[in-house]
């Protein structure tokens, strides 16, 4: 049984002010690193045998503490980047509902089919997140893996692994600080990895 530990990083600036961060690079601010030294505490009480985060600063210095309190080492993993959300990036998320009421709408009720206007499109996210899942399930068999990984990903992160559909991902984008244990067997994590979304 390989026990995967989902974990989103410590809040940024651009969380509390309910903005967009996708794929952009921010550090965690105050209550962000108060959040991680929580969650820090938290899973010391779990053995963890690996970390792997999003290449971005917030996951890696949620990462770095993860891993430092567990004596292992941290790996970035490109595949693990936060959706790109193109030009929404930057955005207040309620901007976007008043500017883009149907986009808005549609991501709320079919996550799916969403692509940010110059963006990446979900499907290309979910097969991206299929992939990195496969090459961590392959290498760890059993034992436990903590995977740092902001929201949505977060959420895609879940869903590949859990063979569930998308939540609304306006209601998780500025989700910070809270983590979640998802216990499965290797080989059907594998197998669900590979066939979601075909």
């Amino acid at each position: 049984m390989l026990r995967i530990i989902l974990v989103r990083p410590g809040s940024t600036d651009f969380d509390e002010q309910g903005r967009i961060k996708g794929s952009l690079s921010i550090p965690l601010n105050a209550t962000g690193r108060g959040q991680v030294d929580r969650v820090v505490d938290e899973l010391s009480q779990l053995t963890v045998d690996a970390v792997y985060c999003s290449p971005c600063e917030s996951a890696m210095e949620t990462a770095s503490l993860i891993a430092r309190n567990h004596s292992v080492k941290r790996k970035a993993v490109r595949r693990l980047e936060n959706l790109d959300h193109g030009l929404w990036h930057g955005k207040l998320i309620d901007e976007v509902r008043r500017q883009q009421p149907r986009v808005y709408k549609s991501c709320q009720q079919h996550p799916e089919d969403v692509c940010p206007p110059e963006g990446e499109a979900m499907p290309s996210a979910c097969r991206r997140v299929r992939q990195a899942l496969t090459r961590i399930v392959r290498r760890h068999r059993k034992g436990a893996v903590a995977i740092v990984v902001p929201e949505p990903l977060a959420s895609i992160v879940r869903c590949v692994l859990e063979q569930t559909d998308l939540p609304n991902l306006w209601a998780v984008e500025c989700d910070t600080g809270v983590w979640e244990s998802i216990d499965v067997a290797a080989e059907s994590t594998l197998a669900a990895a590979l066939a979601f979304g075909r």
